[in-house]
């Protein structure tokens, strides 16, 4: 410690000064113009001193008590106030802030000497110091400094401690912890602290590369996908293709506004894919087409609601039929129990009679009373199993069982069905569709029945 002196305050905002570092700085503040007046017309000294809030009049509170005494180097007017280089000297602290003339500020200051190491020669102390210029200059590098003046800038700097000081100045921290790094007099802490910042500093660039990197490679490949399909309708154009992809986008949508389990949406996206990727010209392209348009004809999710009203339902089978007292019975207490029990996966209705008593118009009856669409397929003459179950998708013409059909042509998931004429089915080497019909009959499993076209 030496003796007390006063100086001129020069106060800054987000800057801290450290000895042997030349600093430009720009002062506008009349307090600040004065002092630097002041000390233009003595030894050109001033004392730097970091503000703790970013204020146009700094108060003495708002002042840290630890600054750097600097020196003038040169001078610029400029409109508004002065622009200076000024030099560090050294550490000093200010005892007391007293104010002086109109709004400059002097401080009473006691010189802070650092302190430097027992011994250079130590080996632990001369591995810190290459440790930190090596790492500082791979920052600088990193930073993209050019090399020449990487190398002039750390090897003007012999002495350890100064170094640490620049290795500070040049540092990304807050103020808060470049204020904490020029009140640290040790020598040697204060290199292994900068050695830390540093690394911090390091570690941060490494985050940022590798986040740029990843978004680069984002939108360099989306770049490529937009540049190839440009390309690609282009080509379309010139082949009078162009529509036949905007049908594709349509189709798009369509799937997109579809409610699918996550297994149902993949497969029709792989399939959606492939025909994005085929050419219209080609036959499975049509292949594709038509069973994603299928797809998405479908009533997914369409369904009516169900409006079971017993007395209603009596007087509408009473208009409809006279007479058959006994099979509205029958339909009323089936009606009864779907009313109470509504999931409750009941018997099928099995209506028996020779042609014209009325079985396909008391169906038709049961879709009005509750007030669902109505089905009726006609199986006479049906040889095929795959009329029942679909064709599987190998060839060109390949279609859905006639389940589906029905489903896709009245628009929902839950009407009253009909399979009309089923003792008119016969068998032949395509199969036994009255064999598949057992399942779409059967309560416990007609609720899992899969057709092939959809497989």
């Amino acid at each position: 410690m030496g003796e007390r002196y006063t100086l001129p305050v020069l106060p800054l905002r987000d800057t801290v000064v450290y000895p042997g570092v030349a600093v430009p700085i720009s002062a506008g503040r009349p307090g600040t113009v004065e002092a630097v007046q002041e000390a233009l017309e003595g030894d050109r000294r001033l004392f730097a001193v970091a503000q703790r809030e970013n204020v146009d009049d700094p108060t003495p509170e708002i002042l840290y008590k630890v600054g750097t005494v600097v020196r003038i180097i040169q001078t610029h007017r400029v409109r508004g106030g002065v622009q200076l280089l000024v030099q560090g000297e050294g550490r000093a602290q200010a005892m007391s802030y007293e104010p002086e003339g109109e709004q400059m500020l002097r401080a009473v200051l006691l010189e802070m000497e650092r302190q430097a190491p027992v011994s250079a020669e130590d080996p632990g102390f001369q591995a810190l110091d290459r440790e930190l210029r090596d790492r500082a200059a791979e920052l600088g590098t990193r930073r993209g400094v050019p090399a020449e003046a990487l190398n002039q800038l750390i090897q003007g700097v012999d002495e350890a401690g100064p170094f640490a000081d620049l290795v500070a100045f040049y540092l990304e921290l807050p103020t808060e912890d470049k204020q904490k790094l020029l009140e640290t007099l040790d020598d040697e802490e204060r290199m292994r602290r900068a050695l830390v910042a540093v690394e911090r500093e390091l570690a941060r660039i490494d985050a940022q590369e590798e986040i740029q990197a990843r978004v680069q490679t984002e939108l360099g490949e989306r770049q490529r996908e937009m540049l190839l399909r440009e390309q690609l309708k282009q080509i379309q154009k010139e082949l009078g293709e162009e529509g036949e992809r905007d049908d594709v986008e349509e189709i798009k949508k369509r799937i997109e506004a579809l409610e699918l389990t996550d297994d149902q949406r993949t497969e029709v996206e792989r399939e959606l894919g492939r025909l994005e990727r085929t050419s219209p010209q080609s036959a499975e392209y049509q292949v594709i087409r038509t069973f994603l348009e299928w797809v998405t004809e479908l009533p997914w999710n369409e369904r009516t609601e169900d409006k079971i009203d017993l007395a209603r339902s009596e007087t509408i089978l009473d208009e409809d039929h006279y007479g058959l007292e006994k099979i509205k019975e029958r339909i009323l207490e089936y009606l009864a129990v779907q009313a109470l029990v509504p999931r409750q996966r009941g018997p099928i209705l099995c209506l028996v009679g020779p042609p014209g008593v009325g079985k396909t118009s008391l169906a038709r009856s049961i879709a009005h009373a509750t007030g669902r669409k109505f089905v009726r397929q006609s199986l006479g003459g049906v040889r095929d199993e795959a009329e029942i179950r679909g064709h599987r998708r190998t060839y060109i013409g390949a279609l859905p069982g006639k389940i589906l059909q029905s489903l896709k042509k009245v628009g929902s998931n839950n009407p009253v069905f009909l399979l009309d004429e089923i003792d008119k089915m016969s068998m032949d080497f395509r199969g036994d569709p009255a064999s598949a019909l057992l399942e779409v009959l059967d309560p416990e499993q007609n609720n899992t029945f899969n057709d092939h076209y959809l497989d």
